[in-house]
């Protein structure tokens, strides 16, 4: 298995050279080369796995002999295995049609942790094989921080830095990295919005010198790897609803399109995905895309839903590539237009194409909170904000035909429990695992928006590592 970039100008590398370069060198992000297609008998052998086998299976799809299989194995049983429910990714049953897919007995509480946990993994598995040591940057917008931290914290071939916007997190969230002592970790509050701590990430790579120096990789969705480790539970979640010989369709709250991106490779392997809606809150850039061919950068508004608070989804590139019939050039040219003017211009044909898969879906805060408390009446079901507008969207986004609708559960609803307690007068507890956390000392550097200063911070904990 090969991969090159959205934007034509960097070497092919295999997964491993992927996993390790994040970013490609030419601001592009790297995609197979040819998608791995699965036959129908294929997709049925892998009917009734344990979630671990699954994961290793579609995956192995991916790696192609990157890693030899039988390690494959160990990594994703290693990865799940101190998950809190023992399906791993259980489905729940709202109503005749509606499903709910639960991605959040993980570590730290989110759907992020169902790739970090592989990731962390097999970075160690390619550094030892290398003999090799990498510094992890990465931006968050409240998950992916936390769980990266988790993943990565105490390896003692890897430094991380996680960026992520200052007081535009849940108190949870912020608490969940910013609580992590191990001595290769470090925070930076940026005083800006997610969509600069992106930035920030990408011009650390586009420095040559810095990322040669600071031998850069990437947690973050930019990461190829990130998209192959979620691609798994959308094929777990098709199977048992009767995929391959019935169609699914799945309903994703996202801001960085990196988790429905995931559903799209799924579908682009030959997994009957009927449709895919995408779920927005206030910061509705991709909402606005799908139904008007609107791509057009608006000031980033905190809301409910911190994790989907993003203007700049970095993961369209990848589908872009594709709607673009692959050509690197005319993807190039669409993106620095893009940045350079603040609206994105992809001619109709190609947004009829999106259109075609793709249905857009919002939701303000306030209709966020009526649908949590809606949902729960209606149900019992708590959901967190993220949660609830994946439910709103199935609901209001129904197929055409009569098939089943899968909303992603991407968070606990702990995680915020101020506005579960808005919506229903109910204050969930965190797990055990981290009681306490209230308690627990921070440690975390609050940054300008300013490039050469978080690069000093990165130099600082790199350079007393390495000493």
């Amino acid at each position: 298995m090969r991969y090159i970039s959205t934007r034509g100008q960097a070497p092919v590398r295999d997964f491993a050279g992927v996993l390790l370069a994040g970013l490609a060198e030419d601001g592009g992000l790297f995609v197979p080369e040819a998608w791995p297609v699965v036959t129908p008998a294929d997709w049925r052998s892998l009917r009734g796995l344990p979630y671990p086998r699954l994961a290793a299976r579609v995956l192995q799809r991916f790696v192609g002999d990157s890693i030899p299989f039988d390690t494959l194995c160990a990594i994703c049983a290693e990865a799940y295995a101190k998950f809190d429910h023992p399906a791993i990714v259980p489905l729940v049953q709202l109503e005749t049609g509606l499903f709910v897919q639960e991605l959040f007995h993980g570590p730290t509480l989110a759907f992020k942790d169902m790739a970090m946990q592989v990731l962390g993994r097999l970075f160690d598995h390619i550094l030892r094989t290398r003999d090799a040591r990498v510094t992890i940057v990465g931006a968050t917008s409240g998950d992916t921080g936390s769980a990266a931290l988790e993943a990565c914290a105490g390896r003692d071939r890897i430094d991380i830095v996680i960026l992520h916007p200052h007081e535009r997190t849940s108190a949870v969230q912020r608490r969940q990295m910013t609580t992590v002592t191990a001595s290769n970790v470090a925070n930076i509050a940026v005083e800006g919005t997610f969509d600069d701590c992106q930035d920030m990430v990408k011009a650390m790579f586009a420095d040559a010198p810095f990322r040669e120096e600071m031998r850069l990789s990437a947690v973050n969705s930019i990461n190829w790897a990130r998209i192959a480790a979620q691609v798994p539970y959308y094929v777990a979640a098709a199977l048992a609803l009767g995929a391959p010989d019935r169609e699914v369709a799945f309903a994703v709250p996202t801001g960085n399109f990196g988790n429905v991106l995931a559903a799209w490779a799924a579908r682009r392997m030959g997994l009957p995905v009927a449709r895919l809606i995408v779920g927005s809150n206030r910061n509705d850039i991709l909402a606005r895309f799908l139904e008007s061919n609107d791509m057009s950068i608006a000031t980033v508004e905190p809301s409910l839903s911190p994790s989907m608070d993003i203007q700049v989804s970095s993961n369209f590139e990848r589908v872009l590539f594709e709607l673009l019939d692959r050509d690197p050039v005319a993807t190039t040219e669409t993106m620095r237009g893009f940045r350079q003017t603040g609206r994105m211009a992809v001619p109709e044909a190609v947004w009829k194409r999106a259109r075609a898969v793709f249905h857009g879906f919002r939701l303000d805060d306030p209709g966020t909170e009526a649908e949590i408390r809606r949902l729960h009446a209606a149900t019992g079901y708590l959901a967190d904000p993220h949660t609830a507008i994946g439910v709103a969207a199935a609901r209001a986004r129904p197929p055409a035909q009569p098939v089943a609708t899968v909303a992603m559960a991407t968070a606990h609803p702990a995680k915020f429990p101020e506005a579960i307690a808005r919506a229903t007068g109910l204050h969930p507890a965190l797990p055990p695992r981290l009681a306490g956390l209230f308690e627990r000392e921070e440690r975390f550097t609050v940054l300008p928006n300013d490039l050469s200063a978080v690069q000093a911070q990165v130099r600082a904990l790199v350079g007393r590592n390495r000493g």
